[in-house]
Formats: structure tokens, C-alpha cells, sequence
């Protein structure tokens, strides 16, 4: 059931997407004439007035098609209400209204969880320093930290409780490389000031060699109303939206060192049954997580994905007419396959290293 639960998270997601196109391009009056999720051949499908709805075999992500260059259409070519023929503003609306799409399913997610079940964070103000591991923690141990050290203020600021106040924490240190910090930690009832210099890291970041956890118990906090409920919604997008754009720079930045990292759809399935199985309330935030990831992927200026076809519009707008179609046509081609190929990839990768399937070989 938890495998289930993650699939349809996945399905959902990219029926979001999928239909932010078709009902930007429904609302204005454009022609559609396909909408499909998933590649390849078709599964099912049912056929409305304009348009064909379809499951298809690879569950790769959707489509929605349109009958500009359909040899099978009988929709005049100058129809005003043509895809191409419509003003660069009308088609740059269609084209990322997916991405616009998932980001506000995203916020709804988010603002859905802190209204009903909450969000998880520690009883108690502060950052533990859970141990010491000497021959990593150089930097800490000249400090004096110990372990079970609470941090309770950095730089004179008193912490929050987690996961904020690791947050907080761990970007002062980061930003601070071969600059003193002052630290005010609890130590059996007692308050001690020590100060600590982060030593910069491979990145350039500051680093002091030891882990932060959070303090007390893991608790729900719902919100106290539908105001402070879109409020806090708002923070969490903000902070899950920072994070992921990070990421993203961090893997193009450093590939050969982050490309492992990059997950496919059995991989996300597998964390969201994971989620699932643990903590069903926590699927809210994860599918919030990857609408996100889903929305700054697809407006990537690269081929096949909604930002390379941005690209193609922001083209036409310098140059005062389109590319050539064939390039166009090439371009978005070569693109999809490689796509393709890329999460075919993943998803034989990420196959091979579950556990069952592991499991399977020894």
C-alpha cells in the first residue's frame, strides 16, 4: 500500500503539470487536441469532442499535444486559434503553466499539512551536538564543545526549536569561514560562551566537524487558524523552494561529485513508500518536494522541457520571427530521447540498488 501511495503521489504530480498546460491553453481558446500521461504506446484512452485523453506505457512524465502540426487534423492552418498562431505571450502562458502549476499544488500541499496534521519539530529551543568524534571534529574540540552540548544562541541570537534553528545555525557557520563565532551552550544546567573559528571546506564553506540534531521531542504543531495556516504554508514553500534550488546549483557546480545523487522514479517511489510507511502525514510535505523539483526541472532551458521551448520563444521575440521549424523540430527531438534515455537509465540503475533486488544476487 505505501508503494501504492507513492505511485500515485507521482501520478498526481504530473497530472498537475499536465493539466496546467491544457487549461491555460482551453481557457484561451487554443486548439488541443491531445492530452496523455506517460509515453509510448498507449495503455487506455477516451476520445472527447477535440481532445484524446490517454495512459500511456512509460511513466516517464505527459504530454499535451496540439493539432498544429497534426497531418491528420482538419483544423485550417491560419486558425487563429492555433498554438503557433497566437501571440508569444498567449504561447509562453501555455508552455509554463505546468511549472506554474506545480508551485502552487506545491503551496496547497504544504498549507493542506499545517492546517490538519502539522509540521514536525523538536520540543525545545536549541541545536544538541550529539557527539564528538576526535579525529573529525577538530575544530570543535579547540572550542570546547562536548558532546550534549545544546547550543541555545549563535552571534548573541537565541535559537528556535528544529529543524529552523539547525538551519540558522549550520548557514552562520558555513558563511563564516576563518571568522569567530560566539556560541552560548547549556551544559548540565549551566551556561558556558565559547567561541569557535569554521575552517573552510573543499567549497569554501565553513566547516566545524560535528553533527547538529535538534532538541527534545518530535512533536506536531498545527496551526491556529486558515490565516496563520497559508502563513506558515508561505515559509515552509519559501525554505523547501531555497533548498531545492541549492541543490540543483550545487549539482550542477560540483556533477562529477553530486551526478550519484540524482534519482529517478523508482528511487522517489521508493522514498515516498518509505515516508508512507513510516509517517503517512508526511507525504503532504514530500509531494510538495517534488512538485517543486518537478517545476524547477522542467524550466531548465533544455531541450524537450518546458524552458527549452521558452528559449525558442525568447528567440523569436529577438530575431522578430521563429527558428526554422526543422531545427526546432530537431532540436525538441533529440532532446526527448535523451530524456528518455536518461530516465531509462535511472530507472535501471535505481532498480538494481533496492534492497530486494539486491537481495536477489547474494
Amino acid at each position: 500500500m505505501s508503494v501504492l501511495a507513492a505511485i500515485a503521489v507521482l501520478a498526481v504530480l504530473i497530472v498537475v503539470h499536465e493539466l496546467g498546460h491544457f487549461m491555460a491553453a482551453r481557457l484561451q481558446g487554443i486548439h488541443v487536441n491531445r492530452f496523455s500521461i506517460g509515453f509510448g504506446p498507449i495503455i487506455w484512452k477516451y476520445q472527447g469532442p477535440e481532445t484524446e485523453y490517454a495512459i500511456r506505457g512509460f511513466p516517464l512524465g505527459g504530454f499535451v499535444g496540439f493539432p498544429d502540426d497534426d497531418p491528420d487534423s482538419d483544423i485550417p492552418k491560419e486558425d487563429p486559434n492555433l498554438l503557433r498562431n497566437r501571440p508569444i505571450l498567449d504561447r509562453a502562458i501555455v508552455i509554463s503553466a505546468g511549472v506554474i502549476a506545480n508551485l502552487v499544488f506545491a503551496y496547497l500541499l504544504l498549507v493542506v499539512q499545517v492546517s490538519s496534521v502539522g509540521m514536525q519539530e523538536f520540543s525545545q529551543p536549541g541545536v544538541v551536538v550529539p557527539e564528538i568524534a576526535p579525529e573529525t571534529t577538530r575544530v570543535a574540540l579547540e572550542a570546547g564543545i562536548q558532546a550534549k552540548d545544546v547550543i541555545v544562541a549563535v552571534n548573541g541570537r537565541e535559537l528556535g526549536v528544529a529543524p529552523k534553528s539547525i538551519s540558522y545555525l549550520r548557514e552562520e557557520i558555513e558563511n563564516h569561514p576563518n571568522q569567530t563565532i560566539e556560541l552560548t551552550v547549556l551544559r548540565e544546567d549551566k551556561i558556558y560562551d565559547l567561541t569557535l573559528t569554521p575552517q573552510p571546506g573543499p567549497d569554501g564553506k565553513g566547516k566545524i566537524g560535528v553533527g547538529l540534531s535538534g532538541n527534545g521531542d518530535i512533536v506536531r504543531r498545527k496551526s491556529e487558524n486558515i490565516v496563520d495556516a497559508f502563513v506558515a504554508g508561505a515559509r515552509e514553500f519559501e525554505k523547501i523552494t531555497l533548498l531545492t534550488v541549492q541543490g540543483f546549483i550545487q549539482l550542477i557546480s560540483n556533477f562529477r561529485e553530486t551526478a550519484g545523487q540524482v534519482a529517478g522514479p523508482v528511487k522517489i517511489v521508493n522514498i515516498g513508500a518509505s515516508i508512507a510507511k513510516d509517517n503517512a502525514a508526511n507525504l503532504f510535505q514530500f509531494a510538495s518536494l517534488i512538485s517543486i523539483n518537478l517545476a524547477i526541472i522542467n524550466i531548465l532551458p533544455l531541450p524537450a522541457l518546458d524552458g527549452g521551448q521558452l528559449t525558442f520563444l525568447l528567440i523569436e521575440a529577438l530575431r522578430g520571427k521563429p527558428l526554422p521549424t526543422h531545427i526546432q523540430d530537431g532540436v525538441m527531438q533529440t532532446g526527448l530521447m535523451l530524456l528518455l534515455g536518461l530516465g531509462i537509465f535511472l530507472i535501471i540503475r535505481d532498480t538494481a540498488q533496492l534492497d530486494w533486488v539486491q537481495k536477489m544476487w547474494q
